[in-house]
């Protein structure tokens, strides 16, 4: 298996580290099996030899067989209890573990979703929670599982990830591990049954393990972490202050539009913005999408607000976009009929008109 590709963020001098917060470490892959798990037991393992007082917090082995000897002999904190009527589960104990108080602990499946009845609803949460008592932790997370990439891997691979992570968790860690694997060398390991049992093998290789999946999936992961490395390097900062809006409607393509906004944002070391202008005929389910932007919104580290109408959707994006002095600008293709532009106008055409010095992005509807 290669060597991982280590990469330190590097923090602005300006801003002295807090010793006090526990370190966190993320061991990154493109998908199951490259060994992500694998390599952080075998740090685990390094940092209990050199004399810290280190534990598997949560570890995920799936009945893998080298993850099981690569944990071999580790202390294992126990984890807490959970019924569910007739159901008990097990989920990492953070109370407990904090009471504990180790050097550092290995906490597996960065994306996982605690049951109810658990401090935190997700993993991701126990971790800070772990780093503000002081902790360092390592743990493990595949890329198509951060918030900002949703929708890239729906497209390219067809399979709409539900669990995730919010991409300022990634640039809030110290240290990223890339674990890099050729994709024929993942489906050897796939067909070899190291990954999953043999009657899911061949399901898997025509499915999300396809060479062209595994293919894009390392190309994201290549470039979304040298993304993330890039934006914490004080000196890469561009002169230009860049700000995008995304202009959004209570649609089902919202969402969409935010995730793509925000990689712009992130290519560009710039402000996050997502607005919608007030309407007062909103259904129960519109709300319910307009509450689902603002938190994807807040896991992308933007701002969401909602725009009085005041002389008309168009004037008010402008005059917002004014405002945060924008320089780019997301919209979707509109879903009105040409009907409804004859009478109302098109929104898109106007904020064309009526900007300057600002980059206007049509994601098609499709």
């Amino acid at each position: 298996m290669p060597d991982p590709i280590r990469l330190t963020l590097q923090r602005d001098p300006a801003q002295p580290p807090q010793p006090q917060r526990g370190t966190h470490r993320i061991f990154i892959g493109m998908a199951a099996g490259v060994g992500k798990t694998y390599r952080a037991l075998n740090e685990l393992r390094e940092r209990l030899q050199s004399g810290e007082d280190a534990l598997i917090g949560v570890l995920e082995t799936h009945g893998r067989k080298e993850t099981i000897g690569a944990a071999e002999g580790l202390p294992v904190f126990p984890r807490r209890e959970i019924v569910r009527g007739s159901t008990t589960v097990t989920e990492l104990d953070l109370d407990g573990l904090i009471q504990r108080r180790p050097d550092i602990v290995l906490i597996d499946e960065l994306a996982h979703t605690n049951a109810p009845g658990s401090v935190n609803e997700k993993r991701w949460q126990d971790v800070e929670a772990l780093r503000d008592a002081g902790i360092h932790v390592l743990s493990t997370m595949n890329v198509q599982h951060l918030e900002s990439l949703n929708d890239t891997v729906a497209r390219l691979t067809g399979v709409r990830v539900r669990e995730r992570v919010p991409d300022h968790v990634l640039h809030d860690a110290d240290e990223l591990v890339l674990i890099d694997l050729p994709p024929e060398d993942l489906r050897a390991r796939l067909r070899a049954g190291k990954i999953y049992d043999p009657e899911k093998v061949e399901q898997s290789l025509s499915n999300f393990f396809t060479l062209p999946n595994l293919t894009a999936l390392r190309e994201i992961a290549l470039r979304h972490v040298a993304q993330a490395v890039e934006m914490d390097v004080p000196d890469g900062q561009p002169a230009a202050h860049e700000v995008v809006v995304v202009a959004i409607a209570a649609e089902d393509t919202a969402a969409r539009l935010i995730r793509r906004g925000g990689q712009l944002a992130e290519r560009l070391h710039g402000e996050l913005h997502v607005v919608t202008v007030r309407s007062d005929r909103l259904t129960q389910e519109q709300s319910r999408l307009l509450d689902v932007c603002r938190e994807i919104t807040a896991a992308l580290g933007g701002h969401f607000e909602v725009l009085e109408p005041g002389e008309g959707v168009g004037a008010a994006l402008v005059g917002y976009s004014r405002r945060v002095h924008a320089t780019q600008m997301v919209m979707g293709e509109t879903s009105r009929s040409r009907w409804a532009e004859l009478l109302r106008g098109d929104i898109i055409k106007y904020v064309l008109r009526e900007t300057r010095g600002v980059d206007v992005h049509v994601i098609s509807r499709d």
